[in-house]
């Protein structure tokens, strides 16, 4: 009796439910996913018409494949065949698929203006089909952000300038490709201390790599994107310590992108360099206003011995309202550095990287340097002191705003730690830290 009494509420329900208007009934299902819509569908026959309803699915097809009226009337579907179709194509990134795609039409929009060779560098998606070999070649299963990733650009052409940025010193040059899937499998690592994890990207310059952790392997985590940065100190060569640049390839991928597109990272000679400008790292002094922006170079940099690279990009720009009379010349530099251990150290030259700028109104000077420390973080500071041109008797100095270089989070090998710890303690304390600047 007890189950015929709920069977006859549930009756009763659906007749109720037959009985009530589509508007309110839509507006309830406006709020659902399409996983719930799906199943609403085979509740009754009145729920199953509604829950097609072509508006309902218009909104999902953009929230989840950012598809627009065009797209649909070029496919000549309705909306909810429309989101099926792609479903069954890309069913397996619908929670990640958007994000994605909005990030790389984000990049390929401003790389069109800015960057037109790295641009036409980008390769199409890959397939499915393409993927999956790959994961059979490598006996592993890639991250599913990274293969939806490989749907949309399956990376680039071997070709300089890389997508993934570049830095230029004096004797230096780095551009990262991001490379297609096939080429990352062929150099899928299985050595110990880089065991099951794919490059993500190649300089053919240095060699240097990101990596993607494609299993929790040896310390690190599947998905986490590193820097490999070889234990020098270590007789073991799989002594391999990580600077680590992401926690998942789209968070990896999705910072860098808003770096570049934000205009955080400069666009220099259609390459995307990659220094980083602190927030406020600006001071003006009377007509001449100076900025930096920084960068970390794990290619030049170790854990152990703790050796940590920089390059910093200062901006010096004279005002265009500034007075003739303002024109002046750079005379030398005196640099307060601060490291993370609380030692400090003062240092004073003359020039600039050997110059000594003439500013006139309008006219701007940049130049990049380099400096290592012992300690991952550290700041400087200072002035540049001038002479004007038309009174060389009268001097002045112009404020460098302090700014800040932080190394990326790294870690150790958990099991070569101990060894390491011990190897510190019999060979002292770590080498003094030196400025080049």
């Amino acid at each position: 009796m007890r189950g015929a009494a709920v069977n006859m509420a549930a009756v009763s329900s659906v007749s109720r439910l037959q009985d009530l208007p589509s508007d309110p009934l839509l507006h309830v299902l406006s709020y659902l996913s399409f996983r719930d819509l799906l199943s609403c569908s085979h509740v009754c026959r009145r729920l199953n018409d509604l829950s097609k309803h072509n508006p309902l699915w218009k909104r999902l097809c953009h929230q989840h494949w950012l598809l627009k009226e065009s797209d649909r009337a070029q496919s000549a579907l309705s909306w909810y065949d429309l989101f099926v179709q792609t479903y069954s194509d890309l069913g397996r990134y619908v929670d990640v698929y958007a994000e994605l795609k909005h990030t790389w039409d984000q990049l390929t929009a401003f790389l069109q203006l800015k960057c037109p060779r790295i641009i036409a560098s980008l390769k199409e998606g890959a397939t499915e089909s393409e993927l999956d070999a790959v994961e059979a070649q490598i006996e592993l299963k890639l991250p599913n952000d990274y293969r939806c990733s490989c749907r949309i650009h399956n990376g680039q052409k071997l070709v300089i300038p890389g997508l993934m940025g570049s830095m230029s010193l004096s004797n230096h040059y780095r551009s990262e490709v991001l490379l297609d899937v096939e080429t990352a499998a062929g150099g899928f690592q299985t050595r110990p201390g880089m065991k099951l994890c794919l490059p993500l990207t190649f300089c053919f310059h240095t060699g240097l790599s990101q990596y993607l952790s494609l299993d929790h392997e040896e310390g690190r985590t599947r998905g986490e994107v590193f820097y490999p940065c070889p234990n020098q100190r270590a007789s073991d060569p799989s002594a391999i310590d990580m600077f680590i640049t992401g926690s998942s390839f789209s968070s990896w991928f999705s910072s860098y992108v808003q770096n570049v597109v934000s205009g955080e990272f400069p666009i220099i000679r259609d390459q995307i360099f990659r220094y980083v400008h602190e927030k406020g790292c600006v001071a003006t002094t009377d007509d001449i206003t100076v900025s930096v922006s920084t960068s970390f170079l794990p290619e030049l940099s170790s854990v152990h011995p703790p050796h940590y690279f920089f390059t910093y990009r200062i901006r010096i720009e004279m005002s265009a309202c500034a007075p003739a009379s303002a024109s002046c010349q750079l005379d030398s530099r005196y640099w307060k550095i601060t490291t993370s251990d609380g030692n400090v150290e003062e240092v004073q030259g003359p020039g600039v990287v050997g110059e000594f700028p003439v500013m006139t109104p309008g006219k701007v000077h940049e130049y990049a340097s380099c400096t290592t420390f012992s300690t991952p973080s550290e700041y400087m500071e200072g002035h540049y002191t001038f002479h004007r041109l038309a009174n060389k008797e009268e001097v002045f100095q112009v404020a460098i705003p302090r700014f800040h270089m932080e190394c990326p989070p790294f870690r150790r090998p958990p099991t070569k730690q101990k060894h390491e710890e011990e190897e510190e303690e019999v060979n002292g304390s770590s080498p003094s830290w030196w400025h080049n600047i």
